[in-house]
């Protein structure tokens, strides 16, 4: 593969394809889900599930991890989320109505976490900590699982309670941070860093 680089980083690489996949496909999976193409729907957010999980682990695997690819991993991860929280509300809520006070906190700290990056630091918070990482893999099952198959709110719980979770760790981080890098692996390492 020819090399590209950005700020010294080389950011033509196959993780970096993937994440800009999941970009590109956004407006058509949003078409999709807009015009009620539920099959489409469903067929394009799966795959962009699924290449949301090779990208960060084909990226450690190959190791050509750069911040260019983590900021596009992240830009790609919010629009495939966006479009499987629109596909919830547009397909599935009458089966998540019940149980959408947990949804809303984990809503709620999603966007504080953003707003506290861009405050500190004017960027998209591109950490990719293990508990997010490990509650974005739940998320992707959970709604791999809730459109294919159906809606077990066991699943539910765990992976939008684990997500809140996670969210407020990278909050925390967020404000330890002189400036957002990659490889913080969560709050306890940071603290064991710094001390």
């Amino acid at each position: 593969m020819k090399q590209i680089l950005y700020k010294g980083e080389n950011i033509l690489n196959l993780p970096n394809i993937l994440s800009l996949y999941r970009v590109l496909v956004f407006p058509v999976i949003f078409y999709m889900a807009l015009s009620g193409n539920e099959s489409w729907f469903v067929i394009l957010l799966c795959i962009s599930l699924v290449s949301d999980i090779l990208d960060g682990n084909l990226a450690r695997l190959l190791k050509v991890q750069t911040n260019f690819g983590a900021a596009l991993d992240n830009l790609g991860d919010m629009l495939t989320y966006a479009m499987a929280l629109l596909g919830l509300f547009l397909f599935k809520w009458p089966d998540i109505a019940p149980h959408a006070w947990i949804l809303w906190v984990f809503l709620g700290v999603f966007v504080a976490s953003y707003l506290v990056s861009f405050a500190r630091f004017g960027k998209i918070p591109g950490l990719h900590l293990y508990s997010a990482v490990s509650a974005g893999y739940l998320q992707g099952i959970f709604f791999f699982v809730l459109f294919v198959f159906d809606f077990y709110p066991w699943m539910y719980y765990l992976a939008v309670g684990w997500g809140a979770l996670a969210y407020i760790e990278k909050i925390l981080v967020l404000l330890k941070l002189d400036d957002i890098r990659i490889g913080v692996k969560g709050l306890y390492w940071l603290m064991k860093e710094k001390s």
